[in-house]
């Protein structure tokens, strides 16, 4: 495989968990191939260099946000002030590294940033430097988000309520309610606007990359290539977590993993433990908290519930739990604030996942063989849950909602019955071929060969 020669590549994750995870890989699978790594990042959700790679250089930049701006309900009013924020240090960060170039033995190949943080393509452009993008979720949603101006064309969007169990025809088996929706208090315009932006973002850039492999979004990818940017490069070469090499003491977690949860999961039956866990933004209310809590103890299956604070709304998850609750269950329960999931999920015993499928969560199920229970939640988790159950059938999804009755119904389907079983062998089939793809002649080894030759050519 080519390696580079002496030549340094920056990376600028966004500071949210499921954006920082992905660049970060990709950080340590190009270190692997010989590149010096520097990493940008804010002071907003302020990466931890300690907890990292110690063989990369960081730079922080003074970009926060005020507790006002912080609690600031629509997303997109905050990405677009963190936006505005970030541009001058951003540029005076990079004004910085470049003039390190002049006697440098390392010399800077290219910038890989995400597409949200669209301030980043003019000032790139301002030092004639190279910018490749990296998409940190799936191909499938990005087509989907590529497709907005068709789909507001066709009266799709904004989601039209009389219409939400309709196929969207051009895009099947996307149903009109998987189209991603605007998060909780967004104006969908605002939202529009977001998305046909970041899908713009890389028809400016030297390159695209994805996290995900051909065996799993090949037809998605090559609608990507042929449909919307034919005029650039296309990198699929995930799963990154399974390509690049990994250390135990490096960490990219914002929260902190409660490693308890390995010593429990090491007292219970090989694939008996349905794991339950909705990220790192997801909200539910209190009744929905309650559900949940009565789905899995009447499963009869032992749990593991990561409860992370803010995720019941305005509720201590200690007091959002009936009295009692967890004594009742004994041994069966466990319940952490945060999990180290690529852990857990690679663990004997766990045996299905009940996920919100953002995008690192859906693939790191995958690459473990673990079935899947899809509650999505906004953006690009409906088309995720979608191709999930009905694309590579490696899950089933809560279709009417959190309600306990079905909540424990679809736990016994895939942990008890034998619908379960024929979900398992495809999960074990597709773990597999997750595999394949990174071996020697595999459809992602061959394509980070070609970013390497890319990157070294521009």
């Amino acid at each position: 495989m080519e390696q580079s020669k002496g030549r340094r590549v920056i990376l600028f994750p966004m500071p949210f968990q499921g954006h920082i995870n992905p660049m970060l890989e990709l950080a340590n699978i190009l270190h692997s191939k010989g590149f010096s790594i520097a990493i940008i990042y804010t002071n907003f959700n302020s990466l931890n260099p300690s907890t990292l790679n110690p063989n990369f250089t960081y730079h922080s930049i003074p970009v926060d946000l005020t507790e006002n701006e912080a609690s600031i309900k629509d997303p997109t009013l905050r990405l677009s002030i963190l936006n505005a924020k970030c541009v001058e240090p951003f540029r005076e960060c990079l004004s910085g590294l470049l003039s390190d170039d002049v006697n440098s033995e390392d010399p800077v190949a290219c910038l890989i940033s995400d597409p949200l943080f669209d301030f980043t393509r003019s000032v790139a452009e301002s030092f004639k430097l190279p910018r490749i993008v990296l998409r940190t979720g799936g191909a499938a949603s990005f087509a989907v988000y590529a497709a907005f101006p068709l789909l507001k064309e066709k009266g799709y969007l904004p989601i039209p309520d009389s219409r939400l169990e309709e196929l969207v025809t051009e895009l099947s088996p996307i149903k009109v309610k998987d189209l991603p929706a605007a998060m909780p208090n967004c104006d969908p315009e605002d939202f529009y606007q977001v998305i046909t932006n970041m899908a713009n973002e890389p028809k400016a850039s030297h390159g695209l990359i994805f996290n995900t492999f051909d065996d799993l979004e090949g037809q998605a990818l090559a609608t990507i290539r042929q449909e919307y940017y034919p005029n650039i490069p296309i990198f699929s070469l995930g799963p990154f977590h399974k390509c690049g090499p990994t250390t135990s003491s490096s960490s990219t977690s914002l929260l902190s993993p409660d490693q308890s949860c390995i010593s429990w999961l090491n007292t219970q039956a090989q694939k008996s433990v349905a794991y339950v866990s909705f990220g790192s933004i997801a909200k539910i209310d209190h009744a929905q908290f309650l559900e949940i809590a009565w789905g899995l103890a009447n499963s009869g299956q032992p749990f593991l519930w990561v409860v992370r604070p803010g995720l019941v709304q305005e509720l201590d998850w200690h007091e959002a739990l009936p009295n009692g609750f967890l004594e009742a269950l004994y041994e069966r329960a466990h319940v952490v604030k945060w999990a180290p999931q690529k852990e857990v999920l690679a663990h004997p015993s766990v045996g299905v996942f009940w996920t919100h499928c953002g995008w690192n969560s859906t693939l790191e199920s995958i690459c473990e063989g673990v079935p899947m229970i899809c509650t999505p939640c906004f953006s690009d988790q409906m088309v995720n849950a979608r191709f999930v159950t009905d694309v590579w059938k490696v899950g089933l999804q809560l279709e009417h909602g959190i309600e306990r009755g079905e909540v424990e119904r679809t736990i016994r389907r895939l942990m008890v019955e034998k619908e379960g079983v024929e979900i398992k062998e495809r999960a074990l089939n597709l773990m597999e071929k997750a595999n394949h793809c990174l071996k020697e002649g595999g459809s992602s080894y061959l394509s980070l060969d070609g970013l390497v030759k890319h990157i070294l050519s521009l």
